[in-house]
């Protein structure tokens, strides 16, 4: 692997955490508002939308760091 392969490697494990973050993030603030007396179900609905736009994101990095190999 060379220094190029190593800099893309890091960069799309820096972009995973991140977005693993931002999906804790939308799971906190969804339950929050939830929780509360009138819940916005039109923006919760926009976040899980969201949250699922970040799981995907999530997925496609995860197998490009990680990707199958069929024998």
């Amino acid at each position: 692997m060379d220094e190029q392969d190593n800099q893309s490697e890091e960069a799309l494990e820096a972009r995973l955490a991140e977005l693993r973050q931002d999906h804790s993030d939308l799971d906190a603030a969804i339950q929050a508002i939830s929780l509360s007396p009138l819940p916005d179900m039109m923006l919760i609905a926009r976040l899980k939308r969201k949250k699922l736009a970040l799981k995907d994101e999530i997925t496609l990095i995860e197998d490009q760091l990680n990707p199958d190999i069929i024998a």
